[in-house]
């Protein structure tokens, strides 16, 4: 663009307009040191992937869940579907308004929400994992509102990892965020995300993805392939209309309509976890972890027990810009 069309303006006055239009947090990074780290290298998702032109800082706006659906600890809960993605909807309208906002002052931006997946990514395989075009958790690391978790979440000071995110793409010449030294996260030494997880596919420092979208997409595409292939493959014709009609079949008709089911689901990790200022008014209901059994303890113990020694796993190594040093001994790396 031409800078004659622009108006001066500053991370500042960005940041009091973000939070006007409802947002809860927001930073800005710089756009050439996300492309420069990217989380995958063998597969990277660079701002520089989605625009030539107006990559230069990514600013991220974080939107709190509500606490009464945090407070329902059924991992399953439809309440909590719906209701997480009617913050998302709100995310996303806001996020609309900003980009509408930064153009009239002559910067043109761009709107990556956090349900963009790449199409190329897809094989074929409707149980694979597939990624976001940019990573909005290690976005919003490097624009300072966290840092990575045990299990790859983000965690906040304010709201813990009970946040939505979305990003918007400008080159608008402001000052960037620093990230946060420190980790926010315990690892195993607390755990709590691991033994709360209905699924058990957090590991250490590292998550199972395609395992954790039977839970956080449970009606997603995924399950409805699996549905429309068992109809498919049902001989009785009778069956198969009751198939048709069945409780499966509304839910994922809804899940369609909505998206509840499909971009919001499980979110038992993010509820349980100490890490946050609103913690504590949500403890009374998450304290206790139902989940919790001698298995998922005794795994945390052999995590927190190899960390005293200095074993750290590839995963951790990996991420370990992202999550900063973990609590316990020194990693001499980090």
């Amino acid at each position: 663009m031409v800078t004659v069309f622009q108006e001066p303006i500053t991370a500042e006055e960005i940041k009091a307009k973000v939070r006007d239009l409802g947002a809860d947090l927001v930073g800005i990074a710089d756009g050439e040191v996300l492309n420069q780290h990217p989380p995958d290298p063998a597969n990277p998702k660079r701002p520089s992937d989605i625009t030539d032109h107006d990559a230069g800082r990514v600013i991220v706006i974080a939107k709190r869940l509500t606490a009464g659906t945090t407070r329902l600890t059924r991992w399953d809960e439809r309440h909590k579907y719906y209701n997480d993605e009617l913050v998302l909807n709100a995310l996303e309208m806001l996020s609309l308004e900003l980009v509408l906002w930064l153009e009239d002052r002559g910067y043109p931006a761009l709107i990556v929400p956090p349900t963009h997946v790449d199409p190329r990514d897809y094989n074929g395989d409707p149980a694979a994992s597939l990624g976001p075009v940019l990573s909005l958790e290690h976005a919003a690391v490097e624009a300072g509102l966290g840092t990575l978790g045990l299990n790859q979440m983000l965690l906040t000071p304010e709201f813990g990892p009970r946040v939505q995110l979305t990003a918007v793409l400008s080159s608008v010449p402001v000052d960037c965020d620093a990230r946060i030294a420190e980790s926010l996260c315990r690892g195993p030494a607390c755990g709590r995300c691991l033994s709360a997880c209905p699924g058990d596919v957090i590991g250490h420092w590292d998550r199972d993805w395609e395992a954790c979208d039977t839970y956080r997409s449970p009606h997603g595409f995924n399950a409805l392939a699996d549905h429309i292939g068992r109809i498919i493959d049902e001989p009785d014709i009778q069956k198969k209309k009751a198939m048709l009609r069945s409780e499966d079949q509304f839910y994922l008709w809804q899940s369609i309509l909505r998206g509840a089911g499909v971009v919001t689901g499980c979110r038992r990790c993010q509820d349980v976890c100490p890490v946050g200022d609103d913690y504590p008014a949500l403890a009374d209901a998450l304290d206790a972890i139902p989940e919790d059994n001698d298995d998922k303890r005794a795994r945390l113990a052999a995590m927190l027990a190899d960390e005293a020694k200095g074993v750290l796993p590839a995963s951790y190594l990996a991420a370990r810009r992202w999550i900063g040093a973990p609590a316990g001994p020194e990693d001499e790396g980090a």
